[in-house]
């Protein structure tokens, strides 16, 4: 599975943003898929997940209420949805795969991964 991730930019604090990631191969439709991001000097963190069918998301908290992950199989798209932005949520946002029947939110157990997308979320 291959992914490419887009739709980042920059935004003012209290705007939004919906992140967009196509995948490639035949295969999207099994795959459970998660967005992480990334900020300067810190670590790669969970954001959002959703399973194969889309029918069980998870959410970090910092982002419960304010964000939403969904998917189109018929278009090898997931999606997501980002309202209420603040500075806090600036980083690169990254997309991955993984073909397992848990959902994961532990970024080492993702298979595949996207090249992220820049979000600034200015003040």
């Amino acid at each position: 599975v291959q992914l490419q991730a887009s739709g980042g930019g920059l935004v003012q604090a209290g705007g939004s943003l919906r992140l967009s990631c196509a995948a490639s191969g035949r295969t999207f439709s099994r795959h459970n898929m998660a967005w992480f991001r990334q900020a300067p000097g810190k670590e790669r963190e969970f954001v959002a997940a959703i399973n194969w069918s889309g029918g069980s998301t998870s959410y970090a908290d910092p982002v419960k209420g304010r964000f939403t992950i969904s998917r189109d199989n018929a278009k090898n798209t997931v999606y997501l949805e980002m309202n209420s932005l603040n500075p806090e949520d600036t980083a690169v946002y990254y997309c991955a795969a993984d073909a397992s029947y848990t959902l994961y939110t532990s970024r080492s157990l993702y298979d595949y991964w996207g090249q992220g997308t820049q979000v600034t979320v200015s003040s």
